[in-house]
């Protein structure tokens, strides 16, 4: 099938699919006469497992190791628990950063009156 084709499969954009092509990360099975990319039902499943891991913000680098594991049939996995433990604990801290972001935008909302005055805690309290 066509790059356009396996994007479709995977549920990626076309030009995302090229990316990984051109990254080394999914290369195509080959090429047509006419010099197009041409992917098989195994690199439309790399893709969507790119995907979804993408989805749970692994890095690039992530996903080809992960990819790497996924294709060793000898893996262990605990080198993919891991990796996964490792993005877990980078969500769990975005999330605490994210929580104080929103008490302290909530506090200074809060605060704020809303009316047709100029003095805002809103914006005093992005300049401080």
């Amino acid at each position: 099938m066509n790059v356009g084709q396996a994007a479709e499969q995977a549920g990626l954009p076309v030009k995302t699919v090229r990316y990984y092509a051109d990254i080394g990360l999914v290369e195509p099975m080959g090429r047509s006469d006419a010099g197009y990319r041409l992917y098989g039902e195994g690199e439309v499943s790399k893709l969507t497992f790119i995907r979804r891991a993408r989805a749970f913000d692994f890095s690039v680098k992530d996903c080809r190791e992960l990819l790497g594991l996924y294709e060793d049939k000898t893996r262990s996995s605990k080198d993919v628990k891991k990796i996964a433990l490792k993005r877990l604990a980078e969500i769990d801290e975005k999330l605490s950063e994210l929580q104080k972001l929103r008490d302290e935008l909530a506090r200074v909302a809060h605060e704020c009156h809303g009316d047709n005055r100029p003095d805002c805690p809103i914006l005093d309290s992005f300049s401080s």
